[in-house]
């Protein structure tokens, strides 16, 4: 059988996404994977130096989603199969090229942890992500901004005379290109994955890429992977270096024996083939490898504890198996970001395919012997030498313009490269693909001024690289121009500067609340608590007042986001009237929601009605955007009782201190 790419669909129970949060993310959302200065002085130069190196202070200009909930229903997703007589792989193009399964025909097994449901949860940079498949994150430490949102996806000629699958993207939090080839030969075992970052600016960019993997966990499923060490990072925020395979007297290559969710990042020796496995108790599983630039290799497991149990249920249906995910990336551990020099790019080549071992070998006490046997049934099975000749022979084709259009993107690569003027061949980003968010854009690029707002309604997203913030600079000093003026210096670090620019703005606007948010926010960073509330208290009520007839999503997603801000900053400011004015404020449909809910019960506590409080916990609710490592549920309950924290609310991911 040739292989064939064909269109598919899926149908899948879903959350839909809801709308984008139309306030510009000013602070980033907690990302757990981050380490303080004096922890970095133990570690090894390169690393201190690459986690050091331009981490992200926001994910400007990306919009945060936030607006799931947990009710799903059937739902058909766009789906592209590439197939051979041993191998099929389906790839979602509308949810950043996620490859959802990949099934061996000969012997009727699923390589990867399929979830069965779409559930989102808050994991990624922005908020948005669901579990299982092969995704690709690149960006900054996390996962990625493009995890829920469309690629472009086509057919392109394969080295060997076939078809092959290229997906490809603007990456925005640090404008690069990238591109994924699946490649799948005529009776191959093996899908190969052709990856390529290119930076097409006059400066250095920091890169950030790893491939997550999610498998199966078991009882009996080990991670074998060439190393000896590993680099153990727990949700304390602490990396340390652990022998491997036993640290603590716990075999840590069985994900299920640990207690806490945690990460091991392989120390793999130079010069060792790239490679990691998951292999069941009958020593069959699946195996990554790679060619020597993606060096990193890694374990993440859920373990066995009641918080790590809790968000495996909370990311699937009730019933279904657990997951583990090995990974791939280009540093050492993933709290690193690696230098692209202008003009040049990174690019590697992946397989993906089924592997068994002898599993007397696999689970031996002897770790050297289990790896040993793993990395020999690899070389029998795909040789190192093969995955060299795959690269050498896909990197050519990397420039081949393709073919039928299977899936578009978004419309920003098509903006940055008529302003920037790239070539990026391989990579069309077709002008067709501009659309209602880029227009504001375009016209300020071509005509010089940004266009007046076509009536009452929350600003579009904010562009905030340097060339636009120059542009915005010499535009007309319009309120709305003065707001994403101050949006991209706030990102560029320039504080004072983003503060003057709104004031300036505010002091002309008909539309007021979209300013003073942002101030509100300056006020917070600037622990002015008090002057942060009233900010937010004037912004709702502008909001409020300037609500439309028949509202509409975006008007309110900006009440939700607003109101739950505005909360929040009148509690810490200790103003428990004013946030009351703030809920008597929301609709019904708001107030439901389980974040609400959680506000309301911290709002009871401060005005004393704890009985009121535990009744919230008790009649029973659930944060649908609970982000990763969040504890304020723990906190909450331990105001109220010393109860234990029933489980439907631990999400605990590391040990009580």
């Amino acid at each position: 059988m040739a292989t064939t790419v064909r269109r598919a669909v899926l149908t899948l129970p879903a959350a839909p996404l809801g709308p984008e949060n139309p306030l510009p993310a000013l602070r980033p959302l907690d990302e757990m994977h981050v380490v303080d200065d004096r922890d970095r002085a133990g570690l090894p130069r390169d690393m201190a130096r690459q986690i050091g190196y331009e981490p992200l202070a926001t994910v400007l200009p990306v919009r945060v989603l936030d607006g799931y909930g947990r009710r799903r229903a059937p739902t058909a997703l766009d789906a592209i199969v590439i197939e051979n007589e041993r191998l099929r792989a389906t790839v979602l193009p509308g949810l950043g090229g996620r490859i959802h399964s990949l099934h061996h025909k000969p012997t009727g097994r699923e390589l990867l942890y399929t979830n069965p449901v779409l559930q989102p949860a808050d994991f990624a940079l922005n908020g948005a992500w669901f579990s299982g498949g092969i995704e690709w994150n690149i960006g900054a430490t996390g996962h990625t901004t493009l995890s829920c949102a469309p690629v472009h996806a086509a057919r392109v000629p394969a080295p060997d005379g076939g078809d092959m699958v290229r997906l490809w993207e603007w990456e925005r939090l640090r404008d690069l290109p990238f591109q994924v080839d699946l490649w799948l030969p005529e009776d191959s075992d093996f899908l190969h994955v052709g990856v390529r970052i290119r930076n097409p600016h006059e400066h250095t960019a920091p890169v950030y890429w790893w491939s997550n993997i999610a498998v199966p966990e078991g009882e009996r499923t080990r991670v074998l992977a060439p190393a000896d060490e590993a680099w153990h990072f727990g949700y304390e925020r602490t990396l340390t270096r652990v022998p491997v395979p036993e640290s603590g007297h716990v075999d840590r290559t069985y994900p299920l024996r640990g207690d806490f969710p945690a990460d091991y990042f392989y120390e793999v020796p130079d010069g060792s083939r790239r490679w990691i496995a998951s292999l069941d108790e009958d020593g069959r599983g699946l195996v990554q490898t790679s060619t020597d630039l993606l060096r990193g290799r890694k374990l993440f497991l859920w373990g066995s504890g009641p918080g790590g149990r809790r968000w495996q249920e909370w990311l699937t249906e009730p019933g279904t198996v657990g997951y583990a995910e090995i990974q791939a990336g280009l540093a050492r551990t993933q709290l690193e970001h690696i230098p692209l020099a202008p003009g040049a790019e990174f690019s590697w080549l992946e397989s993906y395919g089924p592997l068994s071992a002898d599993p007397a070998a696999v689970h031996g006490d002897d770790w050297a012997a289990a790896r040993a046997e793993t990395e020999r049934r690899l070389a029998e099975a795909l040789p190192r030498a093969d995955v060299d000749a795959a690269y050498a022979a896909w990197h050519p084709c990397a420039d081949t313009e393709p073919g039928e259009s299977l899936a578009t993107g978004s419309g920003w690569g098509a903006l940055e490269v008529r302003r920037g003027k790239h070539r990026l061949p391989g990579t069309p980003f077709a002008e067709s693909t501009l659309g209602e968010q880029q227009q504001p854009w375009l016209e300020l690029l071509e005509q010089g001024a940004f266009p007046a707002p076509r009536g009452p309604v929350p600003p579009g997203p904010s562009l905030v690289s340097a060339h636009w913030r120059d542009m915005l600079e010499t535009a007309s000093a319009e309120p709305l121009t003065e707001y994403h003026l101050g949006v991209a210096q706030w990102h560029a670090g320039d504080r004072a500067q983003a503060v003057r620019s709104w004031e300036r703005g505010l002091a002309l606007a008909t539309s007021r609340w979209p300013l003073l948010r942002c101030l509100a926010v300056a006020a917070e960073e600037g622990a002015q608590w008090d002057r942060a509330a009233e900010l937010y208290a004037e912004a709702f009520d502008g909001l409020c007042a300037e609500r439309p007839d028949g509202d509409g999503d975006a008007w309110m997603s900006a009440m939700a986001a607003l109101a739950r801000e505005a909360m929040e900053a009148l509690l810490t400011a200790g103003l428990p009237e004013a946030a009351r004015g703030v809920w008597n404020g929301l609709c019904t449909e708001h107030r439901q929601r389980g974040r609400f809910r959680l506000l309301e019960a911290r709002l009871l506590i401060v005005e004393g009605d704890r009985a009121a409080a535990r009744a919230v916990f008790d009649e029973g609710f659930e944060v649908a955007d609970l982000r990763e490592g969040a504890e304020i549920l723990d906190e909450v309950w331990a105001e109220l009782t010393d109860e234990p924290l029933p489980d439907r609310y631990n999400y605990r991911m590391r040990p009580r201190t």
